[in-house]
C-alpha cells in the first residue's frame, strides 16, 4: 500500500508539472466527468469526452476526448484520441495513428511509443528528475518540521515532570509493575472512548460533550500517556546505564522530578518513529502510557491508591493489646 501510494503521488506530481504546458497550449472543454479504475480496464469510445481519467493497474483505451490521462503500473492505449496531457507511472504508453496531445507526456519508469501520425506537441518528459527535485526541496523541510515536532514534545515532557513529577512516577510505577493490564486497559480505551464519544453525539443532547471529549480530551490524554510512557522508558534505560535507581526500585517514592528520563524518552521515541517497522514499539509504548493515564485517573477520582502502591507500602505492625 506505502508503494502504491508513493507511485500516486508521483502520478499526481506529474499532473502539476505538466499543467504549464496544458495551459499554454489550447484547452479543451470541461464536463466534469472523472474516472477512476483500480485493477480494471477504462474504455473513453469515440465521441465522448472525460476531465480525467486514472488508471491503476489496469488498461485505459482512449479514442475520444480526455483532459489528463494517468496510468499507475498499467497501460494507456491512445487510437484517435484528443488529449491534453498524459502521466505514466511505471506504465506503458501507446500513443497511436490519429492521436494529437496537445501537451506533454510525463514518464516515469515507463516506456512511450509514438506510430503512425501521432503528435505529442509537448513532447515526452521524463519525470524522475522533477521527482528528485521535488524530493530535494521537500526533504529537508520535512527534516525541519521533525526537529521542531521533537523540541515541542520534549518542552512538554519537561513541562509534565516538572509540574506533575509526582503524578507521573505514580503512573510509571503502574507501566513497570502491571505492563500487560495497562496495555490491556489502554487499548480497550482507545476503543471504548471514542465510541462513547460519537453515542454522545448522535443523543444531540450530549453531542457537545461528545464533540469535547473527540476532539480534545481524547487528544490530550493520549499525548500525556505518550509522554509518560516516555519517560517511563528514559527511566528504565537511564537505570540501566547506572545513573540512578529505576522507578520500579523505588516503587515506594514519589520524590524526584524525572527531567533525565522524559528527555532520553522523548528522544528515543522520535527516532524510532522515523523507522517505518519500529513505529510499532512507539504504538505500544503509546497504548502503555494510555492506559496508566486512565487508571491513574479513575484512581485519583475515587481517592484510592492503585494495586502497585498497596502493594509497596509497609504493612503495619499489630497493636499490642
Amino acid at each position: 500500500m506505502k508503494r502504491l501510494l508513493i507511485l500516486v503521488a508521483a502520478a499526481m506530481l506529474g499532473i502539476a508539472a505538466a499543467a504549464p504546458a496544458v495551459l499554454a497550449a489550447e484547452p479543451a472543454a470541461h464536463t466534469g466527468r472523472v474516472v477512476l479504475s483500480t485493477q480494471g480496464d477504462v474504455t473513453i469510445p469515440t465521441n465522448e469526452q472525460a476531465d480525467t481519467v486514472i488508471v491503476i493497474d489496469g488498461t485505459a483505451n482512449i479514442q475520444g476526448t480526455v483532459n489528463t490521462v494517468v496510468v499507475v503500473e498499467g497501460s494507456a492505449n491512445l487510437t484517435g484520441a484528443t488529449v491534453e496531457s498524459v502521466v505514466a507511472v511505471r506504465s506503458n504508453v501507446e500513443v497511436g495513428s490519429g492521436t494529437v496531445v496537445s501537451g506533454q507526456v510525463m514518464r516515469l519508469d515507463s516506456t512511450v511509443h509514438q506510430t503512425g501520425d501521432a503528435q505529442i506537441v509537448g513532447g515526452v518528459t521524463d519525470l524522475s528528475a522533477k521527482l528528485v527535485e521535488f524530493q530535494a526541496a521537500v526533504g529537508p523541510a520535512m527534516f525541519l518540521g521533525w526537529i521542531g515536532v521533537a523540541l515541542a514534545t520534549l518542552a512538554a515532557a519537561l513541562l509534565l515532570a516538572g509540574l506533575f513529577g509526582r503524578q507521573v512516577r505514580r503512573a510509571d510505577r503502574l507501566i513497570a509493575t502491571e505492563p500487560v493490564q495497562t496495555f490491556l486497559i489502554g487499548l480497550a480505551s482507545v476503543i471504548v472512548i471514542p465510541i462513547a464519544a460519537i453515542l454522545l453525539i448522535v443523543t444531540i443532547v450530549g453531542a457537545p460533550l461528545g464533540v469535547g471529549i473527540l476532539l480534545g480530551l481524547l487528544p490530550l490524554v493520549a499525548f500525556v500517556g505518550y509522554l509518560v510512557a516516555a519517560t517511563w522508558l528514559g527511566d528504565w534505560l537511564v537505570s540501566r546505564m547506572g545513573t540512578r535507581p529505576s522507578t520500579s526500585s523505588t516503587a515506594g517514592s514519589s520524590s524526584g522530578r524525572p527531567f533525565l528520563g522524559a528527555v532520553v524518552g522523548v528522544l528515543l521515541l522520535q527516532v524510532l518513529g522515523l523507522v517505518p517497522f519500529l513505529g510499532l514499539v512507539v504504538a505500544v509504548a503509546s497504548l502503555v502510557g494510555f492506559g496508566a493515564v486512565i487508571r491513574l485517573g479513575f484512581a485519583t477520582l475515587r481517592g484510592t491508591p492503585t494495586a502497585a502502591e498497596r502493594a509497596s507500602r509497609p504493612m503495619r505492625a499489630p497493636t499490642p493489646v
